[in-house]
């Protein structure tokens, strides 16, 4: 019973920092089709295939994805890990829109050895691409759908583990 109250609690908590944003991207310029099928209420059938979630933490009241890996310190160590020594993860996370972006971020710069920041530079800011996008810009042999459908995976479990 205790073992059910608590998968129930970190589903809940998983669900309120915007799981199902995912494979979202927040408003505006659509990047062309591609990536997984349409969630309701996703930019995705705009025929944007980003990771970003469909609004700003900020605004919305929600915690930044900082926040959350100081609260879940199993995810931060696992990230952590995937990044090159020394990085500190509260700025490697800052300026993402939510915890799923940066995780999928973080296997996609692990995966294809594209150095962190240069991968970041490509998501976050006033210019910011799609993964897929960043993906073919930066590594233009790897396949972008595969790597973006790949990471979102990795995120995913590594979101349901912690």
């Amino acid at each position: 019973m205790k073992r059910a109250t608590m998968i129930s609690s970190v589903l809940a908590l998983i669900l309120s920092a915007g799981l199902p944003a995912l494979a979202q991207r927040g408003g505006g310029g659509g990047k062309g089709p591609g990536g997984p099928p349409s969630t309701p209420g996703s930019d995705r059938s705009k025929g944007n295939s980003d990771t970003r979630g469909a609004s700003s933490n900020t605004n919305s009241g929600q915690k930044t994805p900082g926040e959350l890996l100081t609260q879940n310190t199993k995810l931060a160590s696992k990230l952590q890990g995937l990044l090159p020594p020394k990085t500190d993860l509260q700025a490697a996370a800052s300026g993402f829109k939510n915890l799923g972006e940066f995780v999928s971020a973080v296997h996609v710069s692990h995966n294809l050895d594209i150095p962190f920041s240069d991968l970041k530079g490509k998501l976050t800011g006033p210019k910011a691409e799609s993964l897929g996008k960043a993906i073919h810009d930066l590594k233009p042999d790897a396949d972008a759908k595969a790597e973006v459908k790949k990471a979102k995976h990795e995120a995913d479990n590594d979101l349901k583990e912690s």
